[in-house]
Formats: structure tokens, sequence, C-alpha cells
């Protein structure tokens, strides 16, 4: 596994993390707990260390599991949760969750849930609409002065947004969806957090379970699934990018890799740090092997060409979540 620095300023972490978010029931249909607690216990043995969740997964469920099942392990992952992304019934963030007061309760909450003292990144789920970024910055550097907290993340906003909160205190981490399937990132994020060193962390980097070749109709989604309900899934789009994603199987299958693989390594290429779930041991230690996979130059190339920017059928999300995304307009 290799490694690379969260943060200017932050701790080593695996080149390729686990994202926690599969590992709950009523995200991508139902999971066994036995095997989310396989798949977790997997991704530590194969090196990874950074292990990313949020405290609205599962209501709270994937804390308590990383704080059950890695409690005699804690010291061996860089443990990163988030707060402030809660929804009403409407589908709509809930206003006033980037409040100092409220900061401090979710975090206290979360540190329980997950049986730890502190956590070495805490990020901002969703901005918070009703609070300027810089009270929220202001009282999450406040819990790293006193420990509870070694570094700040936040998640989904814009470059304006992500330099008005390192204007304030370092932000260790931005964390949002990023792969061959959603390029949005490249238009100015990327090139922000370089200039103010902070790490790019990659969400869905496997295109919500597209570039991982399980999904190949709707009938691999079950009942409760929510892609059921994103535009890249409908039938005629999902034809399209169905396309798309057998050109990379096979680009993929000419270097002896998986899809999968094919993907992290692309985005391990442009400096990121891809986070992908599953609740599969066997696409963990896969995952896991992608942060070691040494492709030459012309491989991304033909990756440029194969999924050029503004390829992919149908929009990232639907309406009301895209309508939690900070754009900055």
């Amino acid at each position: 596994m290799r490694y690379r620095s969260l943060g200017q300023h932050g701790p080593l972490v695996s080149a390729v993390g686990f994202g926690a978010m599969t590992l709950v029931t009523h995200v991508y249909d139902e999971v066994a707990a036995e095997d989310a607690e396989a798949a977790l216990l997997a991704a530590v043995d194969a090196g990874m260390t950074l292990v990313d969740t949020a405290d609205i997964y599962g209501d709270g469920y994937s804390e308590r599991m990383i704080g059950r099942v890695l409690g005699a392990r804690r010291e061996e992952v860089v443990l990163a949760t988030k707060f402030g992304g809660n929804q009403g019934a409407d589908g709509q963030l809930l206003s006033g969750l980037g409040r100092p007061a409220y900061v401090r309760r979710a975090l206290d909450a979360s540190l329980e849930r997950l049986g730890t003292d502190h956590v070495e990144v805490y990020y901002l789920h969703r901005l918070d609409p009703t609070t300027p970024i810089e009270e929220t910055v202001g009282a999450l550097g406040e819990l790293v002065t006193a420990g509870k907290i070694g570094h700040i993340g936040l998640s989904e906003v814009s470059p304006a947004t992500l330099r008005r909160a390192h204007a304030v205190h370092p932000v260790a981490a931005l964390q949002t969806e990023y792969s061959l399937f959603n390029r949005a990132p490249e238009d100015e994020l990327l090139a922000t957090c370089a200039e103010l060193g902070t790490a790019f962390v990659a969400y869905s980097p496997l295109g919500r379970g597209l570039l991982g070749g399980s999904v190949r109709g709707t009938a691999d989604l079950g009942p409760q699934d929510w892609r059921r309900g994103n535009p890249r899934f409908q039938s005629g789009n999902l034809d399209r990018n169905l396309t798309l994603v057998d050109a990379l199987a096979a680009l993929a299958a000419e270097r002896g890799i998986t899809t999968a693989q094919l993907a992290l390594a692309w985005l391990l290429h442009r400096g990121t740090i891809p986070i992908p779930g599953t609740r599969r041991v066997a696409n963990v230690r896969a995952n896991a092997a992608a942060a070691d996979l040494s492709l030459d130059e012309a491989v991304f190339q033909q990756l440029e060409k194969l999924v050029p920017p503004g390829s992919v059928a149908g929009a990232q999300a639907d309406e009301s979540y895209l309508a939690g995304i900070d754009t900055g307009r």
C-alpha cells in the first residue's frame, strides 16, 4: 500500500481509503451485518488506514459498527467522520447544522458512537446556508485546540467557500464526488485544493457502482436501492453509460486488471485519495491493490479519449441531492 499526506500538515494515510456508507442498509439495499463487518476488517488488514464515515450513515449505525469492530485496532486507522448532512422529510438539508453549538453536540455524539475520544478528521458534510462558513470553521478550530479533532475537513463546497474557510483555519481535506463519470471538480476545485495544500478526497470514485461492473440493468438494483431514482441509472441513460463501461472494461482487461482498479488508478494519477466503499471482501482487496498499480501515461491518455468530460448520460443526482451542494452561486 502506498501512502499520501492528508493535507499539507495532515497525517499519512493509505492512498486508497475505505468509505463506510456502503456498510449500512437502505442506501444500496440490504446488507448483512456479518458481511459489513468482514469488509471493514478486510480493509484494515489490506492496509487501508483511512476509514471514512458520517453520523447520518444508518442514523449512526455505521459509526457504532466501526467503534465496535475496530475498537482494539483504533490506533491502526485514521478515522474521519462527518456532521451536518441531516435532511428533513422533504429531502432538503435542515438549517442550523453549521452553528457552533450544533457542531460541538454532533461531535460529542459521534465520539460516543465511535467509542473514542477524538477523530483525526471531522468534516462538515454539507454547507449550512444559514451559518457563515467562518463561524462553523471557527468552532471546528476550537475543537482542534481542545484535542477532540485532529484536522478540519469540508465536503461538497465551492472553491470560494473553501478559500473563506481556509482563511480562518487550515482545511486539511476537501471531499467531493469525483470519478471518470463525474468530472466537475476539474473546473476549478482541484486547482484550488492544490494551491491551498488541501488534500482532495474522492467519494463515489466508482461512479456509484457503475465502474465496479456489477450493475448491468435496473434488475441489479434492490427495491430499496436509492440509485433507482438516480438519472444515470434510468434505462436510456444506463444503456449509454454501460457502453462507456464496456469500453473501459476492455482497456482494463488488456492490462490484466479490473475496471474498478483502472478507475481508481486514474484518480490516484490525478493526485486524489479515493475512498471506495463495498460490503464484499474480494472487492475490498482488489480496491486496495489498485494503490500499487504502475500504469504508463498512454493508458491515462486512452482513458481521456474513452470517457471525455460530458460523455456520461444523465445528471449526477436528482434535484434534491444537488440542492445541497455548494456551487458558490
